[in-house]
């Protein structure tokens, strides 16, 4: 068991550490929680407006009323991960950064359709259609928002700029310094979508839409592929490593974009087209008790083992564990190349979230409709946020009772061992 882990260390130790060093995943996960508090807000609209105990005509009314709250936050979530790329990916090559958002965002609208159709086929033109701002051109903003910064920071590195006396405001002095960088920036992008729309008669969304954004949610929306990214998850954190920034920074993109599908679709009354998104992720694993769902190892370790060592470190963690907060514990039983409890710290989370896509996938318990929980809301609350339902808290509450199950003969064999061995 020890050569295979050294083994497996050794594999995976390096590939962890490249992934947590790389600029762009790095600046791709500032960029998601850059766009976290207006979406948290715009979820709590949508919560509000959808309460399912709601009259249709009080439904309506406060749609009208508090609608623009939603619309100006969730539903244009691409334009709020754009500018933070290019904020976060000018700055970090040393250049000012909120030029570089502006950049990236104009870059982004140069590519973006002034017109949509109405649903009787006539076209409406000088107008932006809330779909390409938001879960439709996700994976286009996400790629024009990098290469403009990129341009933008190797233009202005190279020294092409306007240069102003010393005596001129620094404000002043920025923005003249933008304007060569920015000017060249935004003619190539302009450049590109002249080509594309003139010669091929398309658009950049929908190019990207269907050869890149369609197939990699579709893969990211099976079970296959979630449970691949757990095991991922768990691996990581059972040598240390916070495997679950390591795992997000790749697959929140896909996430977060099924995320605004689901939400748009609710928010039409049509239903959640998607399992597996990031509130099913955020609400039905890190939502049980932080990584590897530890709510129940706490409460086990806390009322039911002998040792005190481990009552003494179960009721430690316990507030944290609540708002899933579980360091204290990964650290603390440890969790940390623990062979002993290597089996459950992965099998618990496959297990759980293998069952809870199998009752929603059946329809005995709705799907997460998108709304943004934070993961620090506690188990069965979260669980009802999510769905709209208090079947989704319900659920929380057998995951929790699911994985103590399945921990508690590892936790027995820890507790029956002798201290010497601890």
């Amino acid at each position: 068991m020890n050569k295979f882990l050294d083994a497996l260390s050794d594999k995976l130790l390096p590939l962890a550490n490249k992934l947590g060093s790389n600029r762009y995943l790095a600046i791709l996960r500032d960029a998601f929680m850059l766009a976290f508090p207006v979406t948290m807000f715009g979820s709590i609209l949508v919560v509000i407006t959808n309460l399912p105990f709601l009259s249709d005509s009080l439904r309506g009314t406060l749609y009208q009323l508090l609608g623009n709250g939603q619309l100006a936050t969730m539903s244009i979530m691409t334009l709020f991960v754009v500018f933070g790329i290019g904020y976060y990916l000018t700055k970090s090559y040393k250049v000012e950064g909120v030029f570089g958002g502006a950049v990236a965002l104009s870059s982004f609208l140069i590519l973006t359709p002034f017109y949509t159709q109405s649903e009787g086929g006539e076209v409406v033109s000088n107008v932006l259609s809330l779909d390409r701002l938001g879960a439709k051109g996700m994976f286009l903003g996400m790629i024009t928002a990098f290469v403009a910064a990129e341009l933008y920071s190797r233009f202005s590195n190279k020294g092409w700029q306007i240069k102003m006396p010393d005596t001129v405001p620094p404000a002043v002095a920025k923005s003249f310094a933008a304007i060569i960088p920015g000017t060249l920036t935004l003619s190539i992008f302009l450049a590109i979508n002249a080509l594309v729309t003139g010669v091929f008669s398309v658009n950049l969304h929908d190019i990207i839409y269907d050869v890149i954004q369609k197939p990699l949610v579709g893969l990211g929306s099976s079970l296959g592929a979630t449970l691949i990214a757990l095991f991922f998850i768990q691996i990581l954190w059972f040598f240390g490593l916070h495997g679950q920034i390591l795992v997000n920074s790749v697959m929140d993109p896909i996430w977060n974009t099924l995320n605004l599908e689901n939400l748009e679709a609710f928010k039409a009354g049509e239903a959640v087209p998607h399992i597996i998104s990031k509130s099913f992720m955020e609400t039905f694993t890190v939502g049980l008790g932080g990584s590897g769902m530890t709510l129940a190892v706490v409460l086990i370790m806390a009322f039911i083992l002998k040792k005190k060592l481990y009552n003494d470190v179960g009721r430690l963690a316990l507030g944290a564990a609540v708002f899933n907060v579980n360091e204290p514990v990964i650290f603390g039983l440890p969790i940390v190349l623990n062979a002993t409890i290597l089996i459950p710290w992965i099998l618990a989370p496959i297990l759980v979230t293998s069952l809870n896509y199998f009752v929603m996938f059946i329809g005995l318990v709705p799907a997460p409709t998108g709304v943004s929980v934070p993961w620090t809301v506690p188990v069965f609350f979260s669980g009802m946020i999510a769905t709209n339902s208090i079947a989704g808290g319900l659920l929380q509450l057998v995951d929790v009772a699911l994985v103590g199950f399945i921990w508690y003969p590892f936790l027995r064999i820890l507790d029956k061992q002798p201290d010497s061995d601890l």
